[in-house]
């Protein structure tokens, strides 16, 4: 049985500093267990839940971030698969803007840290391949999105 997980891919525009796409910065949180990796807020779906609820809910309990703080941007998803401890995983991105650059992250007792970071350093901090294609990708469809404005 593969086990299933969801969340987002959690950015925010910081204004007035830099040009875009330069002012764009990506959550990821760092975990309080095992090799104390580097992810977005994401978990496993719990029974009779829909991918998408899971995202907010997960989210919400991983970063104290909910519903009214995002915007959820439907048309970019990733799905990546990979295994962990020898069984199937698959995990479902949606990427959402947070509405206010400056609201507070709060930390659930399964991470010990944040950061915001642009790109490379997102990617950097990811460490798997999977992960930083889908924050390349996530980037791209932001940019894409800003040429046709």
């Amino acid at each position: 049985m593969v086990l299933r997980a969801c969340g987002f891919i959690i950015f925010r525009r910081l204004v007035g500093r830099i040009p875009p796409p330069g002012n764009i910065e990506y959550l990821l949180l760092q975990t309080s267990y095992g090799e104390h990796h580097w992810t977005p807020p994401k978990g496993h779906v719990d029974p009779g839940e829909d991918d998408l609820t899971t995202a907010l809910r997960e989210t919400k309990e991983e970063a104290g971030l909910g519903a009214e703080h995002l915007k959820v941007i439907k048309s970019f998803v990733q799905e990546l698969h990979y295994e962990v401890r020898g069984k199937p995983k698959e995990v479902l991105y949606w990427l959402a803007e947070l509405k206010d650059p400056g609201t507070a992250v709060t930390l659930s007792d399964e991470h010990q840290d944040y950061r915001w970071a642009q790109l490379e350093e997102a990617c950097t901090l990811a460490r798997y391949k999977d992960l930083q294609d889908t924050l390349r990708a996530a980037h791209r469809h932001l940019e894409a999105c800003q040429d046709k404005q």
